[in-house]
């Protein structure tokens, strides 16, 4: 049994066996005696009491807005709480009265390959679209904008430009760029291209086949001629693409000639690196977070819950410390009576060593020589130090540090690599860390690959997703009935046909197969246009033009397996680990192949 960082207390009351089985019974040790309700104060740290409720509470001390919520102990389900009020609701955590029931689907987390949480011994978190989810009306429409801006003024684009608006939920993440052609692909895991369109305009089945589908060697997809949208800052640049391509071929004359498709994608991708060098996005979001960022009140009770089982917290960003600080703060800071945060180095007490500056991927090859620096919170500066050791300056006997740093005991750095982070963790083995990010090659790739840890993604359009899957089940059904059906009259025809062509038969039976055969052949066609129209209301109820993130027709798409194999864990959002115990064993779902399929009752 893990043995817990800080001691925990419990309020447990007048309980009935069935409240608690006999294995988890047996590991709780009751204090006789009736508290008194002073005992039992909220923050109280320490021993148990009976309270005369029959309920469980974890005590965690929530400060600000953080609270545990109380409610009804027998409600069959677990309540979504709405934090858009600034906090009015508090978060449900597994360890809270409201804990260990079923969870919505849209919060759940899904396992790909097991995963025994007693094995991990430290948790590591992404910041950018992980920790903190960014709004996408907001955030992404102030990057397309400026990445107009620039292609205006800095690389000479027309004017026109400037009149463009921003749809945040035209684009989504998987797809995949054609730079040469301009054309914008989904395809499934075999990289069969399903959904194609040049610019705005889809490309028929024809021009698919033809481009994508009749060479004699099969093309990869991959760089430097596509381009892989596989995380949520790159939306808008797509969308840019897909207009700059609509625009060159609707406005002749007024991009260059020698400005192709390519070229385009090139300054597009330009723009957007110098948005991020000159800080203006970042700039504006430290102005005003809450337009910016998501609140989410579970990520304080999250973090604690999992420093409390005795586990060792990071952060790993690429983000530097001074946009780091100001997004945490937002995250994790405490609010004072009216609400206001306080801006101070507060979050820090969340985590064990913070890392900014990483340059991931490259920061998860143990052989990457970048330096790592620590970094002075109060001032920024950055000291040398001898792989994390402290470094005296030249001259100095010994190293200096300010009390506020020396009184953290969360350490930050910048730079560095993944042989520094284990040895400040003193991390024995990689299988022992769990790390969740959002971006599959920046976060989840290299890391599962080149160092063996365990991987969790965050989704965040996978809710939707799966509770709109839940609705629709009954309209999947219907579409594999009309599959089945489409394949039974084809069986038919293929019989007819062969009887028509081998058989010896006198004219009057050749009379009647061919009229039979004409019968089925007008049938086919009208189960296939049903089908095929059943197929298309379907994708378009996910989204009007991509459809459904994880598949693409009947096959997975590329995204999806991408996250089954790179990812051990996936779900919506990070703070959905604070609705499983930290000491969860996750199991993956059985594997079918075809033949079991229809074999294996569901």
């Amino acid at each position: 049994m893990r043995i817990p960082k800080k001691p925990v207390s419990f309020c447990i009351s007048l309980f009935s066996p069935d409240l608690f089985p006999p294995a988890l019974s047996s590991r709780i040790r009751l204090v006789s005696g009736v508290s008194t309700k002073s005992d039992c104060a909220p923050g109280k740290r320490k021993g148990f009491c009976f309270t005369g409720a029959r309920q469980l509470h974890a005590s965690y001390s929530m400060e600000g807005s953080h609270g545990t919520v109380v409610g009804d102990n027998k409600s069959p389900r677990l309540t979504n709480m709405d934090c858009s009020d600034g906090g009015s609701h508090e978060p449900c955590i597994w360890s809270s009265p409201e804990g260990g029931h079923k969870i919505d689907i849209g919060k759940q987390i899904f396992c790909n390959r097991s995963l025994n949480m007693k094995n991990i011994v430290a948790v590591g978190f992404d910041m950018d679209y992980t920790l903190a989810q960014y709004k996408p009306e907001t955030f992404e429409s102030l990057a397309y904008e400026g990445t107009i801006r620039k292609l205006v003024y800095d690389l000479g684009y027309p004017r026109e430009l400037l009149e463009w608006s921003f749809d945040w939920k035209y684009m989504v993440r998987g797809l995949v760029l054609d730079k040469k052609r301009g054309n914008i692909l989904k395809m499934d895991r075999h990289k069969y291209v399903k959904v194609a369109y040049h610019g705005f305009k889809e490309l028929s089945k024809e021009d698919k086949v033809s481009t994508y589908g009749s060479t004699l060697t099969r093309d990869a997809f991959d760089e430097p001629d596509y381009a892989l949208i596989d995380t949520l800052f790159s939306l808008a640049e797509a969308y840019l693409f897909a207009q700059l391509v609509d625009f060159r071929d609707n406005n002749p004359g007024k991009v260059a000639d020698t400005t192709d498709y390519a070229r385009m994608y090139r300054d597009v991708r330009a723009a957007v690196d110098l948005c991020h060098r000159d800080g203006t996005l970042k700039q504006m979001v430290a102005k005003d977070p809450k337009r910016y960022i998501n609140e989410d009140t579970s990520i304080v009770p999250m973090l604690k819950m999992l420093g409390d089982s005795g586990r060792s917290t990071f952060l790993v960003t690429n983000s530097l410390w001074d946009y780091t600080n100001i997004v945490m703060n937002f995250l994790c800071g405490a609010r004072t009576m009216d609400g206001i945060r306080k801006c101070n180095f507060d979050w820090l007490q969340y985590f064990d060593v913070v890392i900014t500056g990483s340059a991931k991927p490259g920061f998860f090859h143990d052989d990457s020589r970048a330096n790592l620096f620590e970094v002075e919170p109060v001032s920024g500066m950055l000291l040398n130090t001898d792989n994390g050791s402290p470094m005296p300056q030249v001259g100095d006997t010994s190293p200096s540090f300010s009390p506020k740093t020396l009184n953290k005991s969360c350490r930050v750095f910048q730079g560095g690599n993944v042989g520094h982070l284990h040895k400040l963790l003193s991390i024995e083995s990689s299988s022992q860390v769990l790390y969740v990010g959002d971006h599959i090659y920046g976060d989840i790739l290299r890391s599962k690959k080149v160092l063996g840890w365990r991987t969790m993604l965050v989704v965040p359009e996978l809710e939707r997703e799966v509770e709109l899957l839940w609705k629709l089940r009954d309209t999947r059904k219907g579409l594999r009935l009309l599959r089945n059906q489409r394949d039974l009259i084809e069986d038919k025809i293929h019989h007819l046909k062969w009887s028509l062509k081998f058989e010896d038969i006198n004219a009057e039976e050749k009379q009647q197969l061919s009229s039979a055969l004409d019968s089925l052949e007008f049938e086919r066609e009208q189960v296939r246009l049903s089908h095929q129209q059943a197929q298309r209301e379907n994708h378009q109820k996910f989204h009007k033009v991509w459809g459904q993130l994880m598949k693409t027709g009947y096959q997975n798409s590329r995204f999806a397996h991408q996250v089954e194999r790179f990812a051990c864990l996936y779900t919506s959002q990070v703070s959905n680990l604070s609705l499983y115990s930290p000491d969860k064993y996750y199991r993956p779902s059985e594997d079918f192949m075809p033949h079991e399929f229809d074999i294996i009752p569901m």
